[in-house]
């Protein structure tokens, strides 16, 4: 046997036995009580026995009544449940996002924003997915990111990129160092010093080949890492020193390098939000590309050397 019933139906029987008769469940309902008895003799029909006992005086649920509340009063909440759940998604309130960036952004720029962002939906899920600039291009590719943050000569050009933030290559060496003499430094200053390298594969090392390339700097010897940790404490023990972008130095803080701003050139890396314009972006993951771009209204603080180019 199949039993149709709506909704509706599963909320008049609960009311009626809630309120302990149909006069009362009319009201909650804000039904006329014929409705409300007509509804329930229907629901009987449908599923062939009786619910309620009905006396003069009282009105109560039979066994078989009291049985089928049971699974009324379940399924009507797991069915609350789930509405509040998709008004939540949206409104942008509830659901899940996920970013893809790099290691240095997702360290020191995404934590702030995302506090913001989280204050007002506590109940979405944040995924951050950190990697080198092809592997967190691929996660927007691919769509296991919503977003990413990224520096801008990587981004293809089927995706969508805005800049929202700069920050500035510095010079990170050990304390004692002879640049610590220094007031300020310049590319050209680096001429024949030891050097502690990000490999290939990061986007940090094109940025700074190609500047000593264009101001004709040879290094001395090079120690290749990838990872900033890595190259942080390779600095500190001395192995030379090294540029790094200025979200990266908040990274490094537990070697305790010494930073110079470094001229002749200045040299900014963009870092844009990135997304695939051909995939519709859920509330919560609009709600977090807004908060990006807002972000310098938001009074989020970056470190010394970025800050954000939106919102002002």
């Amino acid at each position: 046997m199949s039993i149709d019933l709506s909704v509706r139906h599963l909320r008049v029987v609960v009311a009626v036995a809630d309120a302990g008769g149909y006069t009362a469940a009319a009201r909650v309902l804000h039904i006329a009580q014929s409705s409300l008895s007509r509804a329930v003799l229907e629901i009987e029909h449908r599923i062939g026995v009786p619910l309620f006992e009905r006396t003069t005086r009282h009105v109560r649920p039979t066994p078989d009544g009291e049985e089928f509340l049971v699974i009324a009063r379940r399924l009507l909440a797991d069915f609350d449940a789930a509405l509040n759940h998709f008004q939540g998604y949206l409104e942008g309130s509830r659901g899940c996002v996920a970013i893809a960036a790099l290691p240095s952004l997702a360290g020191s720029m995404l934590p702030a924003v995302l506090s913001a962002f989280r204050e007002g939906r506590p109940e979405v899920t944040v995924s951050v997915r950190d990697g080198l600039a092809d592997e967190v291009l691929a996660h927007v590719l691919g769509g296991t990111a919503d977003l990413a943050v990224t520096v801008s000569p990587t981004v293809p050009a089927n995706l969508s990129a805005t800049r929202i933030a700069v920050d500035r290559f510095v010079c990170v060496f050990p304390p004692g160092h002879r640049f610590d003499q220094r007031r300020r430094l310049t590319w050209r200053d680096l001429d024949g010093e030891p050097f502690v390298a990000f490999d290939h594969r990061t986007s940090i090392r094109a940025y700074v080949d190609r500047t000593l390339t264009d101001v004709g700097v040879e290094l001395g010897p090079i120690t290749e890492a990838r990872n900033i940790g890595a190259v942080a404490g390779l600095t500190a023990a001395g192995l030379g020193v090294s540029m790094v972008p200025a979200l990266v130095v908040p990274m490094m803080g537990f070697a305790a390098l010494h930073r110079r701003a470094a001229t002749g050139p200045v040299v900014e890396r963009d870092i844009c939000l990135v997304h695939d314009p051909n995939r519709p972006l859920s509330r919560p993951a609009r709600a977090l590309m807004d908060t990006l771009l807002d972000a310098s209204s938001h009074d989020l603080e970056l470190p010394s050397g970025a800050r954000w180019t939106t919102g002002t």
